[in-house]
């Protein structure tokens, strides 16, 4: 036998178990929980055993997916089982499995996701897990807020063959089941919001788990995503984890409480019960042409490449190819096999070459299937400096951000936002990031972030050898980050045509380097300085940074942290004039007003003449807290659009 981590657990089995709990046993459960993971022992057969003293050994049998979906896999030999603290805390020590992907390796069809039983009818399913934004913004991209876990997210279309496409999704008017599943989930939502990560435990998470598969029943599995990537965050805040942000966590109760929220009024349509499995609709006959690669490694132990991919008429499309392997898979997956239509070509021979499809098959975010009926034959590829890749280096970096951030706002959980391309010079390095003006006038310094931040792999490592060459010029194909000011995460760099000091590529990789997959060498920056550097702006304040709206993020995230209690705390201590004049100085008024609404809410806490509370529920408090939090993030969106098109100086 040799030690290894726990199985993972569907979420209604952990939450089934703590249920079964005595009041006495949950008071107990946290405790009971911390070093079982490290106890664990792996035993030849694939079982994992968890010893509590003398007479209590824990044993969880995955099923044939690698994880324990039902209870029978976990027994418990003392006297209590199943009903006891060991084999629950056993199953809550254990990482979360994806639904979605035990869904995948059931051969039925998942609860209201069969044909005619829900939003997502006649839907195909995509073989592959969906790490969020192609990547998982957190930990790269393979890592937003997302979740993330995410988030969430998370990754992207099968590289093997799906099943025939289905018809649209038709239901247009939420069921009673379905608004009664929300409403309960808005309550458990609630009540993990009023205690925050301090007293979000392992009681707490199992009451949103349960809420989470009760929508998942009911045909909502948006809402379920949204509330594993809650639980995912109040475990990782919980244990300390390096991968945590408080950020993100805010950002996912946000999400929750807003998705939850409009589910249970009824007021939602389709596109916000979210679809169980990924829908892929014929495409006909496609041209695509290679824009670069982008490597995919998600906190939950996937790797692989999403190749990114443009048709002659300016449509996006994508090849994901995603398993479970972590670094070493998302390494080799950069020069894998495209499994499409028989093409002969690996990923990174498409990302600079092209295809001609026959009988594609698409799903909503642009990601190619493979099914039966897909052929492929390559194409040459098309330079950056040609049509139709050239177009994306002619609209000015600040409107193709506005469009990516209406497309947001009309669909907030929708994908990550469209590749944009840029010609820059450098300026200099900012610690890791890379500081660029784009060549136009009057334009603002952007910041290049490393798209995966992994030391494994070579975007920090390439961005800083860029930034030793102040005046280079260099096009940039990446990705907006639309939750900081005027930041580009590249993924790929060209050199500017007819350009003096720019970058010398190999003629075989077709004017571009994947930043996430080629390593810049000496040879190919050019020999010399630039004539005339740009100037050094590090001192440029951030817009968003430097806004007085920081107190209202405080607020709200000191109350993710430590629950409604923090949130009164800070109320009683500095009075809201002192703490929220700042905000309506600056002509933040709505959201100085909202922060005052939320601190008093958390701060209302009626009781009778016997000290009971009169009105115990939290439904108050999580409405002040999502209004706030709300408000916040559209402000914040503004200053990002901001950013991009007058700078780093915007008037407050």
């Amino acid at each position: 036998m040799n030690t290894g981590p726990l199985p993972p657990v569907a979420p209604e089995v952990l939450a089934g178990a703590v249920e079964n709990l005595t009041a006495r046993l949950r008071k107990k459960l946290d405790a009971a929980i911390e070093g079982c993971a490290a106890g664990a022992v792996r035993g030849d057969d694939g079982s994992v055993t968890v010893r509590f003293g003398e007479d209590a050994l824990v044993t969880l049998r995955p099923g044939p997916g690698g994880a324990v979906t039902v209870a029978d896999q976990a027994t418990c030999t003392c006297l209590l089982a199943p009903r006891c603290l060991h084999r629950a805390a056993a199953l809550g020590a254990a990482p979360l499995a994806d639904p979605d992907l035990l869904a995948r390796a059931d051969p039925r069809p998942a609860p209201g996701s069969g044909p005619g039983s829900g939003p997502d009818a006649g839907a195909e399913s995509n073989p592959e897990p969906e790490p969020a934004s192609g990547a998982d913004p957190a930990s790269g991209p393979a890592g937003g807020s997302g979740p993330g876990v995410g988030s969430a997210a998370d990754a992207g279309a099968a590289p093997g063959a799906e099943p025939e496409p289905g018809p649209d999704p038709a239901p247009e008017v939420l069921t009673a089941a379905q608004r009664a599943a929300a409403g309960a989930l808005w309550r458990a939502a609630a009540e993990a919001l009023a205690a925050g990560v301090t007293a979000g435990g392992a009681v707490v998470q199992a009451e949103l788990l349960r809420a989470a598969h009760t929508a998942r029943l009911a045909g909502l599995p948006r809402a379920e995503a949204a509330t594993l990537r809650v639980v995912r965050g109040l475990r990782a805040a919980r244990e300390r984890s390096g991968g945590h942000r408080l950020a993100d966590l805010t950002g996912a109760f946000r999400e929750l409480l807003h998705t939850a929220g409009l589910l249970a009024s009824g007021k939602a349509g389709p596109a916000l019960t979210g679809t169980v499995r990924r829908a892929y609709r014929p495409g006909g006959s496609l041209r695509v042409y290679g824009l670069c690669r982008e490597p995919v490694l998600s906190a939950t132990g996937y790797g692989g490449v999403v190749t990114h991919l443009l048709a002659a008429d300016g449509s996006r499309y994508s090849v994901s190819d995603v398993r479970p392997g972590g670094l070493a898979r998302t390494r080799g997956a950069g020069s894998a096999s495209v499994a499409l239509g028989g093409a002969a070509l690996d990923h990174a021979g498409l990302a600079r070459g092209g295809l001609r499809i026959a009988g594609a098959t698409v799903s909503a975010d642009g990601r190619l299937g493979a099914g039966r009926g897909v052929q492929a034959t390559p194409l040459r590829g098309v330079p950056w400096t040609e049509e139709p890749v050239a177009a994306l280096f002619a609209l000015p970096a600040a409107e193709a951000v506005a469009a990516r951030l209406a497309e947001r706002d009309a669909d907030p959980d929708g994908a990550e936002p469209a590749l944009l391309g840029c010609e820059v010079e450098v300026v200099g390095a900012a610690g890791e990031d890379l500081l660029v003006r784009e060549v136009r006038a009057d334009a603002p310094l952007l910041r290049l972030r490393a798209a995966h931040p992994h030391p494994e792999l070579p975007h920090t490592a390439n961005l800083r050898r860029i930034a030793a060459h102040p005046g280079l010029l260099l096009r940039v194909l990446g990705r907006p980050d639309l939750d900081r000011a005027a930041t580009l995460r590249p993924l790929a760099v060209g050199p500017v045509p007819g350009a003096e000091h720019t970058l010398r590529l190999p003629e075989e990789w077709l004017g571009r380097a994947d930043l996430g997959y080629d390593v810049l060498q000496g040879g190919h920056f050019p020999a010399g300085a630039a004539e005339a550097a740009a100037p050094a702006a590090a001192e440029e304040p951030d817009v968003l940074a430097d806004s007085p709206l920081w107190r209202v993020r405080r607020l709200l995230e000191s109350g993710v942290a430590g629950g409604r209690r923090a949130v009164a705390e800070a109320a009683r201590t500095t009075g809201p004039a002192a703490a929220y004049g700042p905000l309506r100085r600056a002509g933040f008024s709505a959201a100085a007003e909202l922060a005052t609404a939320l601190a008093a809410e958390a701060d209302r806490r009626p009781r009778d003449p016997f000290g009971r509370l009169t009105d115990p529920s939290p439904d108050a408090y999580a409405q002040a807290w999502l209004a706030a939090s709300t408000h916040l993030a559209a402000a914040e969106r503004s200053l990002v659009a901001a950013s991009w098109s007058w700078g780093r100086s915007v008037p407050l």
